[in-house]
């Protein structure tokens, strides 16, 4: 059973929750970073808020750095409970 895989997926019920909280946490994560930096944008058009600017550009560089962070603990995730499943199949034998 290897990583990023599309059978960890699909294998239960359960893992195809835990993929789904993953995928919305990436999305939100994904959107926070692109509001991150639009508004860090913006603010740079004006002197007086550029170090504002400069922390949001901060903010949404740590979002986009969680993202494959994120992708990570997903499959991660759904490689354990593949283990577990799998041990307690043959703890049933």
């Amino acid at each position: 059973m290897a990583l990023f895989t599309h059978e960890n997926r699909s294998r239960s019920a359960e893992s195809q929750r835990v993929y789904a909280a993953y995928e919305i946490a990436h999305t939100v994560v994904d959107f926070l970073a692109a509001i991150s930096f639009l508004l860090g944008s913006v603010l740079f058009f004006y002197a007086d808020t550029q170090y504002q600017a400069t922390w949001l550009f901060v903010v949404g560089s740590l979002f986009f750095c969680l993202k494959p962070t994120l992708k990570l603990a997903r499959e991660i995730h759904l490689w354990r409970m593949g283990r577990v499943e799998a041990l307690a199949r043959r703890a049933e034998d």
